[in-house]
């Protein structure tokens, strides 16, 4: 009997808990079911904005369409469907549109006391997004020297993934108002140069060949006209004859420029060791000329 009172009175708590006024402002008055409503209106834009994002991405890759365009159009969707989540919800909690004049207005004096920087790097991010000066995959260099992978481009910042594996924030704003060196912005093709000696008396056309030959060997290089790996005497030091390598690398090689490095020099000292060309190390000719004085007495 007391069960059936129970379920009974439920639908009745429940209107009652519902209804209770939270806080009061002027004619307005907020209840627990707007809070709630309110609540789960952000919730549920959020989430919607997740399985869209990720139901765009993996339409761009079944559909194979360019996936820098997929990305801007998952990123805008989101923010559509987050701020049309943030205006129901705002709605739900009592705001009529007639009022977001006002709303407005104390955003911008917000934005006048220190929002402007997130303001900023929000639309600095939108820029970069239709510019396309900068696309998630592409490998950079900031001006600090840095170097690292775009993995993210977000709200306010860019999630960069850097040689160590080490994942770094960048400020929207710094990659519009500062040089930033996008190795992969029109192709995944780099040059790399490699200096390497020769000790004098070495036959230099045999070491360009043998240089040369050690150079295809090497995965990374690129084996087509017209960038094919050439071997330039660039001086005429004071240890030796100095020379450059200078080979064309693309795709995720490019990525890797230390173990790109390392391999090639690796490939250089090896080939002149076999041809039994020396590599010479720093070294100073010191000549003494001996002068006897011969004093007469």
């Amino acid at each position: 009997m007391e069960t059936m009172v129970m379920i009974e009175t439920l639908p009745q708590q429940l209107e009652l808990w519902l209804n209770f006024p939270l806080l009061t402002i002027g004619e307005t008055v907020l209840r627990s079911a707007n809070l709630l409503s309110a609540v789960t209106l952000l919730l549920g834009s959020w989430w919607l904005a997740r399985i869209v994002t990720r139901a765009t991405h993996r339409a761009g890759q079944v559909s194979r369409l360019d996936q820098s365009d997929m990305y801007i159009l998952s990123r805008l969707l989101r923010y559509l469907i987050v701020g049309l989540g943030l205006l129901a919800a705002l709605a739900a909690l009592g705001v009529s549109f007639s009022k977001l004049a006002l709303v407005a207005g104390a955003l911008g004096v917000g934005i006048g006391f220190g929002l402007q920087t997130i303001v900023n790097n929000f639309v600095c991010g939108i820029i970069i997004l239709f510019e396309k000066s900068l696309r998630v995959g592409d490998f950079i260099e900031l001006p600090n020297g840095l170097l690292g992978e775009v993995r993210e481009i977000n709200i306010r910042s860019t999630l960069i993934r850097t040689l160590d594996n080490a994942d770094i924030l960048v400020p929207n704003a710094d990659f519009v108002s500062q040089q930033v060196n996008n190795w992969t912005l029109n192709d995944s093709i780099r040059r790399f140069s490699i200096p390497f000696s020769i000790a004098y008396g070495s036959d230099l056309e045999k070491v360009q060949q043998v240089v040369v030959a050690a150079a295809h060997g090497v995965a990374s290089t690129i084996q087509r006209e017209p960038l094919l790996p050439t071997v330039l005497i660039t001086a005429l030091a004071d240890s030796g004859v100095e020379a450059i390598l200078s080979v064309w690398a693309e795709g995720e090689w490019v990525k890797r420029p230390g173990l790109v490095r390392s391999n090639y020099t690796v490939a250089i000292y090896n080939a002149l060791r076999a041809a039994d060309i020396t590599i010479p190390f720093p070294q100073l000719d010191l000549h003494l000329a001996a002068q006897q004085h011969i004093r007469s007495g």
